[in-house]
Protein backbone atom coordinates (compact mmCIF):
# COMPACT_ATOMS: atom_id res chain seq x y z
CA UNK A 1 0.00 0.00 0.00
CA UNK A 2 1.11 3.54 -0.64
CA UNK A 3 0.21 6.05 2.08
CA UNK A 4 0.18 9.62 0.75
CA UNK A 5 -0.38 11.60 3.95
CA UNK A 6 -2.22 11.71 7.26
CA UNK A 7 -5.70 12.83 6.29
CA UNK A 8 -7.34 13.07 9.71
CA UNK A 9 -6.64 13.06 13.42
CA UNK A 10 -9.40 13.04 16.00
CA UNK A 11 -9.75 12.67 19.72
CA UNK A 12 -12.42 10.08 20.49
CA UNK A 13 -14.44 11.56 23.34
CA UNK A 14 -16.86 9.80 25.64
CA UNK A 15 -17.85 13.28 26.88
CA UNK A 16 -17.47 15.57 23.84
CA UNK A 17 -18.59 18.74 25.64
CA UNK A 18 -15.95 18.23 28.32
CA UNK A 19 -13.26 17.51 25.71
CA UNK A 20 -14.14 20.68 23.81
CA UNK A 21 -13.32 22.70 26.95
CA UNK A 22 -9.66 21.84 26.33
CA UNK A 23 -9.55 22.05 22.53
CA UNK A 24 -11.84 25.03 21.98
CA UNK A 25 -11.94 26.98 25.24
CA UNK A 26 -8.38 26.47 26.56
CA UNK A 27 -6.37 25.93 23.35
CA UNK A 28 -8.58 28.19 21.24
CA UNK A 29 -8.70 25.86 18.24
CA UNK A 30 -11.13 27.02 15.52
CA UNK A 31 -13.39 23.96 15.72
CA UNK A 32 -16.83 24.25 14.19
CA UNK A 33 -19.84 22.06 14.73
CA UNK A 34 -20.77 19.62 12.01
CA UNK A 35 -24.34 20.07 10.73
CA UNK A 36 -26.58 19.39 13.72
CA UNK A 37 -24.52 16.76 15.52
CA UNK A 38 -21.91 16.71 18.27
CA UNK A 39 -18.84 16.38 16.01
CA UNK A 40 -16.56 19.42 16.09
CA UNK A 41 -13.70 19.79 13.61
CA UNK A 42 -11.40 22.08 11.70
CA UNK A 43 -9.67 21.87 8.36
CA UNK A 44 -7.76 25.11 8.96
CA UNK A 45 -5.20 24.22 11.65
CA UNK A 46 -1.69 24.41 10.23
CA UNK A 47 -0.02 21.02 9.75
CA UNK A 48 -3.33 19.16 9.79
CA UNK A 49 -5.70 18.36 6.95
CA UNK A 50 -8.51 17.60 9.44
CA UNK A 51 -8.68 17.59 13.25
CA UNK A 52 -11.77 16.70 15.23
CA UNK A 53 -13.33 15.79 18.53
CA UNK A 54 -15.27 12.65 17.59
CA UNK A 55 -17.96 11.48 20.03
CA UNK A 56 -17.46 7.86 21.06
CA UNK A 57 -21.09 7.14 20.12
CA UNK A 58 -20.41 8.30 16.55
CA UNK A 59 -17.20 6.25 16.37
CA UNK A 60 -19.18 3.20 17.51
CA UNK A 61 -21.83 3.86 14.88
CA UNK A 62 -19.20 4.30 12.15
CA UNK A 63 -17.39 1.09 13.11
CA UNK A 64 -20.20 -1.19 14.33
CA UNK A 65 -23.51 0.35 13.26
CA UNK A 66 -24.60 0.95 16.85
CA UNK A 67 -24.16 3.96 19.15
CA UNK A 68 -22.69 1.79 21.93
CA UNK A 69 -19.03 0.76 21.84
CA UNK A 70 -18.75 -3.04 22.34
CA UNK A 71 -17.75 -3.99 25.90
CA UNK A 72 -15.27 -6.59 24.61
CA UNK A 73 -13.15 -4.01 22.73
CA UNK A 74 -10.76 -1.39 24.12
CA UNK A 75 -12.41 2.03 24.18
CA UNK A 76 -10.55 4.16 21.64
CA UNK A 77 -8.89 7.38 22.69
CA UNK A 78 -7.97 8.66 19.23
CA UNK A 79 -8.47 8.09 15.54
CA UNK A 80 -5.94 8.61 12.78
CA UNK A 81 -6.59 8.15 9.09
CA UNK A 82 -4.02 7.64 6.36
CA UNK A 83 -4.87 8.70 2.83
CA UNK A 84 -4.21 6.48 -0.18
CA UNK A 85 -4.12 7.50 -3.83
CA UNK A 86 -7.47 6.24 -5.11
CA UNK A 87 -10.71 4.49 -4.24
CA UNK A 88 -9.53 0.97 -5.14
CA UNK A 89 -6.48 1.37 -2.92
CA UNK A 90 -8.64 1.36 0.23
CA UNK A 91 -9.91 -2.19 -0.33
CA UNK A 92 -6.45 -3.34 -1.45
CA UNK A 93 -4.89 -1.87 1.71
CA UNK A 94 -7.52 -3.51 3.93
CA UNK A 95 -6.80 -6.85 2.26
CA UNK A 96 -3.06 -6.36 2.72
CA UNK A 97 -3.55 -5.55 6.41
CA UNK A 98 -5.69 -8.66 6.89
CA UNK A 99 -3.05 -10.80 5.19
CA UNK A 100 -0.51 -9.40 7.66
CA UNK A 101 -2.68 -10.50 10.60
CA UNK A 102 -4.58 -7.30 11.37
CA UNK A 103 -8.22 -7.71 12.41
CA UNK A 104 -10.27 -5.06 10.66
CA UNK A 105 -13.21 -3.37 12.39
CA UNK A 106 -14.70 -3.17 8.92
CA UNK A 107 -13.55 -3.41 5.34
CA UNK A 108 -13.66 -0.66 2.74
CA UNK A 109 -16.97 1.17 2.62
CA UNK A 110 -18.15 4.57 1.50
CA UNK A 111 -19.52 6.83 4.22
CA UNK A 112 -22.52 9.13 3.57
CA UNK A 113 -20.18 12.14 3.20
CA UNK A 114 -18.28 10.47 0.33
CA UNK A 115 -15.13 9.21 2.07
CA UNK A 116 -14.21 5.56 1.56
CA UNK A 117 -12.50 4.05 4.59
CA UNK A 118 -11.51 0.75 6.19
CA UNK A 119 -10.74 0.73 9.92
CA UNK A 120 -8.91 -1.33 12.52
CA UNK A 121 -8.36 -0.90 16.26
CA UNK A 122 -4.83 -1.02 17.64
CA UNK A 123 -3.98 -2.74 20.91
CA UNK A 124 -3.28 0.76 22.29
CA UNK A 125 -6.88 1.74 21.65
CA UNK A 126 -6.51 3.88 18.54
CA UNK A 127 -8.79 3.62 15.52
CA UNK A 128 -6.66 3.54 12.37
CA UNK A 129 -8.33 4.22 9.05
CA UNK A 130 -7.12 3.76 5.51
CA UNK A 131 -9.00 6.41 3.61
CA UNK A 132 -9.79 7.93 0.26
CA UNK A 133 -11.50 11.31 0.57
CA UNK A 134 -12.02 12.68 -2.97
CA UNK A 135 -11.99 16.34 -1.89
CA UNK A 136 -8.45 15.93 -0.53
CA UNK A 137 -7.25 15.06 -4.04
CA UNK A 138 -8.77 17.99 -5.89
CA UNK A 139 -6.31 20.49 -7.34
Amino acid sequence: MKILFISSMAIVASDPAESRKLFVDALGLPLKRHKGDDYYFSESIGGSKHFGVWPLSQAAEACFGTRDWPADRPIPQASIEFEVEDLDSVAAAAQELQEKGCAMLHGARTEPWGQTVARLLTMEGAIVGISYAPWMHEA
